[in-house]
């Protein structure tokens, strides 16, 4: 009776997505144990996503399911466990992504193993939003993005790049063989470093193990892709007084993020706990107040859209390339990675997330910035 109880609820709440269980459309969910209405119910998101990696539910199309329970809201009427509030109280006492602890996330998520990674990702290993334009192919899509950021920041031969959150040195090696530029990159992650040392090699490019705290020196132009998700909402001010302090006067700054329609001080809760530690999606109003009176905002390019066929296309991979990698991994893991990627690729077709290219100088250019798309 119990049970019944709660599948009724869940029936309801689900019927506002236009969802049903066990029914033939490809977002409808398939139950597999009963116990899952409660554990949602009581939990929540983090139930949801538990639930799924504990195998008590499936779905023919994860990503088309996220993406109706966004659009409905639906979300807004499922009450979180109250340890999850205390989380975000947590959040706003304590600096969760403080120097101390700023390794945490190279530890859980970047060095989970680079044959995971390589079997997911384009053949240069860029894990940040693509940029589908005139392109068919993962490949062309993230070379074209990483073209971008060089057209966009003026890359010229001969400057000196810095490159935050560099990861395996995707856009450094780019830079460096197209542009003929010097790059410094620096990551969290100790299998980013090793690996980047071997595809940069033979080009200017230093990858370090370094906090973005600890930089020193000018450089002619600063990259960030995909990094500030990771720097936390009472960091932000000190991000960009880093950037500030190390861009030369007639430097740009670009700074690609995912980006939330609302400020928030913490991440959902089962991507928290299982994918990106610590981790908060900025807004533009957290942005523009952490750059305030820092720099002159040159262009603000959303291309979120284009994050969706991003993470369809790693998730195509991580499927197509399963059997080479799990033996190092388990069908707990797989589930959870699937989750991931298609929850994520469903956020965007709901356009909850947003991915930014902003593009910052610190004085205005003189006679106004070109955008380039």
């Amino acid at each position: 009776m119990k049970n019944n109880k709660f599948r009724n609820t869940a029936e309801k709440i689900l019927s506002l997505a236009g969802i049903e269980i066990n029914g033939n459309n490809p977002w409808d969910l398939k139950v597999h144990n009963e116990d899952f209405y409660e554990r949602v119910l009581s939990r929540g998101s983090l139930g949801l996503g538990e639930s799924y990696m504990d195998g008590w539910w499936d779905c023919d199309r994860v990503d088309d399911f996220f993406c109706r329970i966004l659009r409905s809201e639906i979300h807004n009427k499922i009450k979180e466990d109250w340890k999850l509030l205390s989380r975000v109280l947590l959040s706003k006492s304590i600096n969760m992504q403080s120097k101390r602890r700023a390794f945490r996330i190279g530890e859980i998520h970047y060095d989970l193993g680079n044959d995971l990674y390589e079997n997911m990702l384009d053949r240069r290993m860029v894990y940040t939003c693509a940029y589908w334009k005139d392109a068919k192919t993962l490949d062309d899509a993230q070379e074209h993005k990483l073209d971008l950021v060089c057209r966009k920041t003026g890359l010229k031969p001969g400057m000196k790049i810095l490159d935050i959150g560099c990861g395996w040195g995707s856009f450094a090696k780019y830079a460096a063989e197209k542009y003929d530029v010097e790059v410094t990159g620096v990551t969290v992650s100790r299998e980013q470093v090793e690996l980047a040392g071997t595809l940069c090699k033979g080009y200017p490019v230093d990858v370090r193990l370094q906090d973005y705290r600890d930089v020193t020196g000018k450089f002619d132009c600063i990259i960030s892709l995909g990094m500030f998700e990771h720097v936390g909402y009472k960091n932000y001010r000190t991000y960009m007084e880093v950037v500030k302090r190390c861009l030369k006067d007639d430097g740009l700054f670009l700074l690609q993020t995912i980006g939330g329609n609302e400020s928030a001080v913490n991440t959902e809760p089962w991507l928290d706990k299982y994918i990106f530690p610590d981790s908060v999606i900025p807004s533009i109003k957290q942005i523009g107040d952490a750059v305030e009176g820092l720099f002159v905002m040159e262009d603000w390019h959303n291309f979120s859209a284009d994050y969706d066929k991003t993470l369809m296309a790693w998730y195509s991979n991580f499927d197509m390339n399963w059997n080479k990698i799990k033996s190092n991994y388990d069908e707990r893991f797989y589930r959870m990675w699937k989750y991931y990627l298609l929850t994520c690729a469903g956020s965007f077709r709901a356009r909850k997330n947003q991915v930014w290219q902003i593009v910052f100088s610190r004085k205005g250019v003189p006679g106004g910035y070109r955008s380039i798309r």
